[in-house]
């Protein structure tokens, strides 16, 4: 039986397929040539051509003949579905999401930055993008605050929360809670008691890093398809113990079916002494995220793209790498369903990614630089079947 991953050609879709060469319009809007297309929601990572008709991937195809309104020239680089991101705050303001579009992401998730104070705002912000954006509450009424928006506990209201999402239902699609001490101190568990209640079966993101609590104390209180973000933040009460092995309840807690999440960001999130030990005992993130702002090109998160490049350093496989970015991040909401995926009558949002071979410095989130022989950069982006304008 089909998933919806797998879902049905739709009627609009059916209707791109019956479309024929005429004297009058090509058979294409356009076909993406001679690429090397990596799709890990079907399996392929081989040289395709890619076409795109009405707004929806209509052949993936070793040689594509038909005609086409528009033709890019995709040899050397790589096509792959359009990037989501699902820790961002693009929502704080119009000029976010089509800055994130540049740069290859064609679905992003602002993660907390409106709470029920001022989420009616982030939300105008996400039915505004140019490509689907969507939010998270955060659980404390304020949103992100500057000291820390869950020292005190009034502020995270369950009913305020709820009243938020029902006005926004459209395109609040979680709660987001931060864990951190500089954010909750000993308040940690109980506020993530009350996004739990707020959720009421949403997804659930909650920010970790120098916590208060213990990290495994978190897990009994998440369910499957809830989110760790930041999950290479170092101690105290990281995922690792005090003898740099991953602790038990880690590997526990993914077979119940919650998922952790890189969440590059610019403070306190991850460093390399703990990516590496956690990749060398074969701990991989499930999706990236940026924890994006407009004024993250002029920080070491720079765009998605370099945010992914990070992990093929360690050994990640570039197969899982494009999936942690597309298909993965798209199973997580129902608002991506049919994103992520270059299947025939899916959303026609592609990526064309240039990996470059060579020297290139990373950085982490404390001053620390590491050298890769790879970065991947985005070359051209193509939106609901339209080639978006390019960075400049």
């Amino acid at each position: 039986m089909p998933t919806r991953r797998q879902f049905c050609v739709t009627a609009a879709s059916a209707a791109i397929l019956a479309r024929t060469p005429s004297a009058f319009a090509a058979t294409y809007d356009i076909v993406i040539k001679g690429g090397r297309v990596i799709d890990p929601s079907l399996g392929i990572d081989a040289p395709r051509d890619v076409a795109i008709a009405g707004g929806r991937i209509a052949a993936v195809e070793a040689n594509i003949a038909g005609d086409a309104t528009e033709t890019i020239d995709a040899r050397g680089k790589l096509v792959v579905p359009g990037l989501i991101d699902i820790h961002t705050h693009a929502g704080r303001s119009k000029e976010g999401p089509p800055m994130c579009l540049q740069d290859g992401v064609t679905g992003w998730v602002d993660a907390g930055s409106g709470g029920a104070d001022n989420m009616d705002a982030v939300a105008a912000v996400a039915r505004g993008a140019p490509q689907i954006g969507r939010c998270l509450i955060n659980i404390a009424r304020t949103g992100v605050a500057p000291g820390g928006e869950l020292h005190d506990l009034t502020r995270a209201s369950v009913d305020l929360a709820r009243g938020a999402i029902a006005r926004n239902r459209d395109v609040v699609i979680g709660v987001k809670a931060r864990m951190s001490n500089n954010v909750a101190g000993a308040n940690d568990l109980e506020a993530l008691r009350r996004a739990q209640a707020a959720a009421d079966g949403l997804p659930v993101m909650i920010h970790v890093g120098q916590n208060y609590s213990p990290l495994r104390s978190y897990f009994s209180l998440l369910k499957r398809g809830d989110i760790v973000t930041h999950i290479y933040a170092p101690g105290p009460n990281s995922l690792l113990d005090d003898k740099g092995k991953l602790i038990p309840e880690l590997m526990q807690a993914r077979r119940r079916g919650i998922l952790f999440d890189f969440g590059n960001g610019v403070n306190d999130h991850f460093d390399w002494a703990t990516v590496e030990a956690a990749t060398k005992q074969d701990f991989w993130p499930d999706t990236f995220s940026t924890d994006w702002s407009v004024m993250s090109r002029t920080t070491g998160v720079v765009d998605m793209p370099n945010v992914m490049s990070k992990l093929l350093m360690f050994g990640m496989p570039l197969s899982a790498v494009i999936a942690a970015g597309t298909v993965n991040a798209a199973r997580i909401f129902p608002a991506f369903d049919d994103r992520g995926t270059l299947n025939v009558g899916a959303p026609a949002d592609v990526v064309i990614l240039d990996l470059r071979d060579g020297e290139f410095e990373f950085l982490d989130n404390y001053k620390g630089t590491r050298k890769g022989k790879q970065r991947l950069f985005p070359t051209a982006t193509v939106i609901g079947g339209k080639r978006a304008p390019a960075r400049a």
